[in-house]
């Protein structure tokens, strides 16, 4: 006669004492901000547009959108704006890129390069932030 093993207890998990304990793997992150930042570009899209459209309708326009964005406390939150909008833009292409790899590629397709490929992608849109942020914030 053989005894039954004990199957799983699966329960519901207590978000404010499970989910501050648990750690989530570079690939899980990677996965999250990729959705994050395409919310994030598809809800200031309209705000894009506008500063487009401002920016190329008239010398004039560009003029008043230009002393807007460089003075005062209105051109620093555009700013941030604007670096927020950079680094979904440059995250969400490089996470794109790293989905289609894998898609293209079978050997991609593995524990140890998903791991190392989500660690580039954060990195590397990090870096790339902060250079474009320096340069938008005008230190070089």
């Amino acid at each position: 006669m053989t005894v039954a093993q004990k199957r799983p207890e699966f329960r519901n998990i207590n978000a404010f004492k499970d989910l501050p304990t648990y750690r989530l793997p570079a690939p899980g992150w990677v996965s999250i901000l990729h959705r994050i930042s395409g919310v994030l570009m598809f809800v200031l899209l309209p705000l894009v547009i506008w500063m487009f459209d401002t920016s190329v309708s008239s010398e004039i326009s560009f003029a008043r959108f230009r002393n807007a964005f460089n003075n005062g406390a209105l051109g620093v939150l555009m700013k941030l704006v604007a670096l927020g909008l950079i680094w979904a833009y440059l995250h969400h292409f490089i996470a794109g890129l790293r989905h289609v790899w894998m898609d293209v590629s079978h050997k991609a397709v593995s524990k140890s390069w998903g791991g190392s490929s989500a660690k580039f992608t954060l990195v590397a849109s990090l870096v790339l932030t902060v250079v474009l942020g320096a340069k938008l914030f005008g230190v070089y």
